[in-house]
């Protein structure tokens, strides 16, 4: 798209729109740009990078920037594939203001390089919601078949569902089109609640978009395989398909995915109830691992989506075929951890059930998973009851006399119940204003105990995230934007500070690939090659480079973290930093000083380790 970055500038509320051009010196992805506009007008952008529609592979990713309602700073979320349709609209970003009068489905079309159609087209979404497939499903098999027909090529939807009205953790969610059909392979940007600002603050309950718009962008295989041979000694594809492996198939576990590696290494590292595994012995957990995820949940994955190569890709060609599938179930690691074993779930049949009711209404899966388990432990332990939240049931949350596949049910169906309660707004279970400060209120009423029982990241008065689902002390991390993975997740022990400075460089590393539109997936290729990449095809290599850095630093100028509020949380870095020494063998000085810090007082002790770790990652993120 030339030397310009392309910007739809919508007012939904008086269905007004504008496009803007913005240099590339100045701007030159989905991310400086998202963090420009949303200061300026606090819009919600979608928008591709500058390689969208290319041979790269993992290079048609969509971004979604703004305000977060629930972190409340900036966030960036992302969905995969998405991006490959979003680029024959012949735009870089969609930036949305402004709130329709009343929910609306926002259509963009463009053919054959005419101006692009905008409408807004207001819908009865509760009505939608419960028709055919229901919530999200139902939305956009609505859009599709309504829209669908004025497109020369597959369209695609982005939805909301309920969730974004009742929480500020709803999702949005879309998959591709094939066959006149909604795919199952649903990709979520599920992170930041930005389906909650998309519906409850702009008023757009799905968007339809397609096109025929062919730009002139970078498409030549024979220049980059001579860039990849130069590099690497192999070409493009091979490079790929090396770099992926444990994304589609990894020889190595006999498995692949997500769900597939991480269950496969995990062993004593594994969370469930809520977290209260970092409490177990070592030989509980290895014993829940081989026994519950090793020989029935890991197994049941592998003989029904691994062996019957139930693989798909997100919507773009791509050799990591990430997606994999039962059905019309998709399993990744994360949202079948945070509503699998964190909820006391160990068999798939009751995580399918759990998810997909999830899923359903719109929620982000791993901020959902954490509310449902923090509210599991407090209905065990009897802190709340069931009438409180509108419910009947009682999850069985221990692992005496647990059954693997009954006890999993019924804790699913707990899971189920919760959702429909939080929807409804039953009782005590009004999460519009977010999970932290229901704590907090219950809290008051109830006692520390509730609060304490909640692993979440504080941000702000109000913002709160649920952690990535990996026991390491960098999910904790006070970084500018959490719940992603723009911090170091290694296991390995690092001394605070230089955690701190660890997860700095990680931020730059992951918005180098996220400014130009490319999956992370694709990583140990993309963030070597492209800057060189720019270089070539824009000259703009030492400005890309700046801005990222800039980029970087003006992110973390918002960072409103707050110190730990759960006990829990720095119980969670206390037992990590035990089992490194007690379990894994690390007798360095330096861990062996923070155990006895802890030991001697825990709370001084994490109140010191949270800073050295903000320490290290602001003196690795000014601007000068």
């Amino acid at each position: 798209m030339g030397i310009n970055q392309k910007v739809l500038l919508i007012d939904a509320a008086s269905g007004y729109y504008k496009i803007k051009r913005y240099s590339l010196k100045a701007f030159i992805g989905p991310v400086d740009l998202g963090l420009h506009l949303s200061s300026k007008y606090n819009s919600l952008n979608i928008g591709v990078g500058l390689f969208a529609g290319s041979i790269f592979p993992g290079s048609n990713r969509l971004f979604f920037t703004g305000f977060s309602p629930c972190w409340g700073g900036f966030y960036i979320s992302s969905m995969g594939g998405a991006g490959l349709v979003f680029d024959n609209l012949g735009l870089n970003t969609v930036s949305i203001i402004g709130k329709t009068p009343a929910p609306s489905i926002l259509y963009l079309n463009r053919i054959h390089g005419e101006e692009i159609e905008v409408k807004l087209v207001p819908v009865n979404i509760h009505e939608l919601w419960e028709d055919g497939r229901k919530g999200v499903y139902s939305l956009m098999d609505y859009a599709y078949d309504r829209f669908g027909e004025n497109y020369e090529d597959d369209p695609r939807v982005l939805a909301t569902g309920p969730a974004a009205l009742a929480t500020d953790i709803g999702a949005i969610v879309s998959a591709p089109i094939r066959n006149k059909k909604v795919t199952f392979v649903d990709t979520w940007a599920g992170r930041g609640g930005l389906g909650t600002k998309l519906l409850s603050e702009h008023g757009i309950a799905a968007i339809i978009y397609g096109g025929t718009f062919i730009d002139d962008d970078f498409r030549n295989r024979k220049v980059a395989d001579e860039w990849f041979e130069a590099r690497y000694q192999k070409k493009l594809a091979a490079k790929d398909f090396e770099a992926t492996t444990k994304y589609r198939f990894d020889p190595k576990f006999d498995t692949g995915g997500t769900f597939g590696v991480n269950y496969t290494t995990l062993a004593g590292g594994i969370l469930y109830f809520n977290y209260k595994s970092i409490y177990a012995d070592e030989e509980d957990r290895l014993k829940i691992h081989n026994d519950f995820i090793i020989n029935h949940y890991l197994k049941q994955f592998n003989e029904e989506t691994i062996k019957t190569k139930q693989f798909k890709t997100c919507g773009e060609p791509c050799s990591a075929v990430c997606k994999k599938m039962n059905n019309e179930y998709k399993k990744d690691y994360e949202p079948y951890q945070s509503l699998g074993p964190l909820c006391g779930i160990f068999d798939q049949r009751a995580a399918e059930k759990l998810n997909h009711h999830s899923d359903m209404y719109g929620f982000d899966a791993i901020s959902i998973g954490g509310v449902l388990s923090w509210l599991m432990e407090c209905l065990d332990e009897k802190l709340i009851t069931p009438q409180e939240c509108g419910i009947k049931g009682l999850p069985h949350y221990s692992t005496k006399d647990f059954s693997v596949e009954a006890s999993s049910r019924n804790n699913a169906d707990v899971g189920i119940e919760l959702l429909d309660s939080i929807i409804g707004k039953r009782g005590v279970l009004d999460l519009s204003t977010g999970a932290r400060r229901l704590a907090r209120h219950l809290a008051r009423e109830k006692g520390r105990a509730v609060i304490d029982k909640l692993v979440y990241i504080a941000f702000g008065r109000r913002g709160w995230m649920v952690p990535n689902q990996y026991w390491v002390p960098g999910v904790l991390s006070p970084m500018p934007i959490m719940g992603k993975y723009y911090m170091y997740y290694g296991s390995d022990f690092l001394p605070p500070r230089e955690l701190g400075r660890k997860n700095a460089e990680h931020l730059k590393s992951e918005l180098l690939l996220d400014n130009l539109g490319i999956c992370r997936f694709h990583r140990k290729w993309a963030v070597d090659a492209l800057p060189d990449i720019i270089g070539t095809l824009y000259n703009l290599k030492e400005e890309f480079t700046q801005i990222i850095a800039i980029t970087a630093t003006r992110i973390n100028s918002r960072n409103a973290s707050i110190f730990w509020e759960s006990g829990r949380n720095s119980d969670y870095l206390h037992t990590f930093l035990k089992r490194k020494k007690e379990i894994e063998g690390d007798t360095g000085k330096e861990l062996g000083k923070w155990l006895d810090f802890f030991n001697k007082d825990k709370e001084e002790a994490a109140l010191s380790y949270w800073y050295e770790i903000r320490k290290g990652i602001d003196e690795s993120l000014r601007e000068y």
